[in-house]
């Protein structure tokens, strides 16, 4: 017994006519009386009250009327639920993202994606650089934001999606904070809290080498696994630091930022994702997330 049979007797239930069942449900009539029979038989009770005068239902087809409609409503509606999530507009994405990009990229990108897709449920994670390919390989996360350059397996794909400009950032009390035209090369000589190399090695050697070529060989005291950690420890006084300027955006008290207009290397995030796995759920925030951006970036980070 399936949906058309349930079908044809909730049209019989409801218009007790034979006739206006039947072109209901697009049948003949004795086409129509034949599957109700078949339900009966399959059931093993009656359901209608037959007379030359009328139809009715017995009280097990009015029972079974109820349960009729429940069943073909449930059916609608897991048939609808599976071609909407065929087409990625249900189920679960999950997105990894590095604490910059939770404050400059991905608020604008989620909202438009939200509007777009009301019924997809956003499982939301700050994970660091090299914790979000793991996840990615190993299909923990459909999607991530990070920072570039990185040596990534064969099996990820990057697209650069964000650059920015490079601070210096001082202590207050700090001898450089009131040096006027601060370089690179003045410098030299400073304790420096470092980002963590274990963390993103490839951004970590992004800094080291431009320290490098300014001159600087940095007396690295601390590192740190966040931006913001590093941020704060400049504040606590540990050291000076290079970072992303969008950092500014986090504003910590005793903290002198100073541009450097010397350097042209820039900071990148890109979004990342496993090109073994896409769902189309990620197919359609990578979509968003490109919509205006050129295909082609020139990057340091790993061919897309």
């Amino acid at each position: 017994m399936g949906p058309r049979q349930l079908r044809s007797f909730i049209a019989i239930a409801e218009e007790l006519h034979f006739g206006r069942a039947a072109a209901l449900v697009h049948l003949s009539q004795p086409a129509l009386s034949l599957q109700i029979r078949g339900i009966e038989e399959e059931l093993g009770v009656q359901l209608l009250i037959r007379d030359r005068r009328k139809t009715g239902l017995t009280p097990a087809g009015r029972i079974f009327l109820n349960e009729a409609r429940e069943l073909v409503q449930r059916t609608e509606a897991a048939i609808a639920l599976t071609r909407r999530a065929a087409l990625g507009e249900v189920g679960i994405l999950r997105i990894g993202f590095i604490s910059t990009a939770a404050a400059m990229i991905m608020p604008q990108l989620v909202k438009q994606f939200r509007t777009k897709h009301q019924h997809v449920d956003l499982d939301l994670r700050n994970v660091l650089t090299s914790d979000q390919v793991v996840l990615l390989q190993e299909r923990k996360l459909d999607v991530g934001f990070l920072r570039v350059p990185l040596p990534t397996p064969p099996d990820i794909r990057l697209r650069v999606i964000h650059r920015e400009p490079f601070v210096l950032l001082l202590p207050a009390n700090h001898p450089l904070a009131s040096v006027k035209d601060l370089k690179v090369s003045d410098c030299q000589g400073a304790d420096f809290v470092m980002y963590s190399r274990k963390m993103a090695p490839g951004f970590h050697d992004q800094l080291m080498n431009i320290l490098h070529t300014h001159g600087v060989t940095p007396n690295v005291v601390q590192e740190a696994a966040e931006m913001y950690t590093l941020i704060s420890l400049v504040s606590a006084g540990m050291g000076i630091a290079i970072a992303p300027a969008s950092i500014q955006s986090h504003h910590v008290e005793n903290v002198v930022v100073r541009e450097l207009r010397e350097e042209k290397s820039r900071s990148e995030i890109a979004i990342a994702w496993n090109k073994d796995h896409v769902s189309t759920t990620a197919q359609l925030f990578l979509k968003i997330a490109f919509e205006g951006r050129p295909r082609k970036q020139k990057s340091s980070a790993a061919a897309i």
